[in-house]
């Protein structure tokens, strides 16, 4: 087919483009696919490891209560095979209040820790926090309790937080600064919430 002397002249510097920069057009649409793939086969090892993690935790919440053998292996394998999925905070809790039952803080406590730092859903990183707080406080490491409640956390749980920093702090002898607690755990709990009531009765203790 012959082409006219604008088309011929077409051709050539788009053969003349294509010699110069054609290299890196290819290694680029290289690049795209091989980034595609890669992000493709994360997904799916991802979307495994959920499904994975789910039905072990799944088995972890049957396994007998007085099994705490059971129960510890189980959820340090949740824990240590499948750390970004949500499960393993989810297990660390489960483990966590089952070893607390049996009287085993050390454990407990080392589980909540795990979960505080490594849950991937805030909730459970702040339920964790709550919760060894409470340990601590239990044990009269109130400084080491107050750290914790005033490290950055949900939002959702600032009432908590702050109900239970009143509770260390009057354990401290500072009543002033457990009021100013007490009052703002009042701000942010339920309004219809059970903890909410028991909060109030705290402040109107103090006088």
């Amino acid at each position: 087919m012959a082409y006219d002397l604008e088309e011929q002249e077409q051709i050539d510097e788009l053969k003349a483009w294509w010699k110069t920069y054609g290299k890196w057009v290819t290694n680029g649409l290289v690049v795209l696919i091989l980034i595609f793939a890669g992000y493709q086969a994360w997904n799916f090892y991802q979307d495994k490891q959920s499904v994975e993690a789910s039905t072990q935790f799944q088995a972890l919440q049957v396994t007998d209560e007085k099994d705490l053998k059971a129960i510890q292996a189980k959820a340090a394998e949740i824990m240590d095979k499948y750390p970004s999925t949500p499960y393993a905070g989810r297990a660390a809790l489960y483990a966590a209040k089952a070893n607390y039952a049996a009287n085993d803080a050390k454990s407990a406590k080392a589980q909540l820790e795990w979960a505080s730092d490594n849950a991937t859903e805030s909730s459970i990183s702040a339920i964790a926090s709550l919760q060894l707080a409470n340990i601590l406080a239990e044990e009269k490491n109130y400084e080491a309790a107050l750290k914790l409640l005033e490290a950055p956390h949900d939002a959702g749980f600032e009432g908590l937080f702050s109900d239970l920093k009143g509770d260390v702090l009057v354990a401290l002898g500072k009543k002033a600064e457990a009021k100013t607690a007490y009052e703002n755990a009042l701000l942010k709990l339920d309004m219809d919430g059970k903890y909410r009531s028991l909060t109030q009765q705290k402040l109107e203790a103090l006088g």
